[in-house]
């Protein structure tokens, strides 16, 4: 099958709320908002032209991981609660800007040096097309490598990580989300690392998951708990995950390269499902979307993990 002409639908992180870091180390004062016209309406990951959607979809397992092997007909896909044809259908293989944002606030130290192990086990697999991008984070976030081919840049400055001050989570996610944005790359990804403490930040949970919903990145989280029953702050993070189609991770335990290996295996075995939209009407709203795997016999009970929705083009 021929596959049709599309474009990206990134979403605009100045359309919702206007960032303009400055210096790397500073946020802002919010902007009250430009109005919004109809070619500059937020548009979310779910690529989509005037006619196909395509949704990216991870399957796992009950040991997180990846399930191989699946075709058309073990999925099904529902656009706003209605069900839709399956017109394409292949595993994603391209390449991905991963952008790594770094707690270093004074409740992280002692984790430094695992920090530095699970960049590291991202470099072991990554190909050669794929950029990074480095954010830390204390009191405020600082962009410390802006989005970069050479992993080496990254490594290097990690070795200079100190932990201090309080905790500015949501705003590193934003600046993390602005900067990996400026890759040209397809697929596009955050890994948070924190022990999920918030304290210090100007922008609310509320106003995050809104940057989020609009966007085109990806969300994994790795939440470094002492104790295995904490929550992130608000649950903030593991709902931004899990509203890109990614997921939050509790260290419990394990070593952050560990998961990290995970994620990096995760996000490089997608699959990719395509369908045209019995409605096709271009008023920029929002539409839910859900995916259900119809296992073949045999297969033990896997989960899927998509990106929940996208904006409808709008004219």
């Amino acid at each position: 099958m021929r596959p049709r002409p599309m474009i990206a639908l990134a979403g605009g992180l100045a359309l919702c709320l206007p960032l303009a870091f400055q210096a790397q180390v500073s946020i802002p004062a919010r902007e009250k908002a430009a109005s919004k016209s109809s070619d500059d309406f937020p548009r979310a990951d779910l690529r989509v032209d005037r006619t196909e959607v395509l949704v990216p979809v991870a399957v796992n397992d009950n040991y997180n991981r990846p399930v191989a092997g699946l075709e058309i007909e073990n999925f099904r896909v529902f656009d706003d609660k209605v069900e839709q044809q399956i017109t394409s259908f292949s595993m994603e293989d391209e390449p991905v800007a991963v952008g790594l944002v770094f707690d270093t606030s004074g409740s992280m130290r002692g984790a430094e040096r695992e920090e530095r192990m699970a960049a590291t086990e991202f470099f072991k697999t990554a190909n050669p097309e794929d950029e990074f991008a480095l954010v830390e984070f204390d009191s405020s976030p600082r962009l410390v490598v802006p989005v970069t081919p050479d992993p080496a840049k990254i490594t290097y400055q990690l070795l200079f990580t100190h932990t201090r001050g309080s905790t500015a989570l949501l705003d590193a996610v934003i600046l993390g989300l602005h900067e990996i944005k400026k890759s040209n790359k397809k697929r596009k990804a955050l890994v948070v690392v924190s022990d999920g403490g918030e304290n210090n930040s100007r922008y609310t949970s509320t106003e995050l998951k809104n940057v989020v919903k609009e966007s085109d990145v990806l969300i994994y989280s790795i939440g470094v708990f002492a104790d295995p029953n904490y929550t992130d702050a608000g649950g903030v993070l593991n709902n931004i995950s899990e509203q890109t189609g990614g997921r939050m991770f509790k260290t419990a335990g394990m070593r952050l390269s560990d998961i990290a290996q995970k994620i990096s295996i995760d996000l490089r075995n997608r699959y990719l499902l395509g369908y045209v939209p019995i409605n096709t009407e271009r008023n920029g709203r929002y539409h839910q979307v859900d995916v259900k795997i119809v296992a073949p016999k045999g297969l033990p009970p896997v989960k899927a993990h998509w990106r929940t929705g996208y904006y409808a083009p709008a004219e």
